[in-house]
């Protein structure tokens, strides 16, 4: 029980929520702008990275926000 209370929470993330996830002209599709090393655009690729590092929620409304 013990190591259950030290174990690391894995955060659930969907690219299309992502700050980084765009839209690319060039390929037509969408794509993660942030610099990936090679072992995470394979997990990237795959469909298998559920816990990105570099995961930030883009809120569109933030700037609304703001100007209230």
């Amino acid at each position: 029980m013990e190591n259950k209370k030290f174990a690391k929470k894995r955060v659930v993330t969907n690219c299309e929520s992502c700050v980084y996830y765009d839209f690319d002209e060039d390929l037509d599709a969408y794509v993660c702008i942030r610099n990936l090393d090679e072992d995470e655009m394979e997990r990237f690729l795959a469909g298998r990275n559920h816990s990105c590092p570099y995961y930030r929620f883009y809120d569109e409304y933030k700037s609304v926000h703001k100007q209230i």
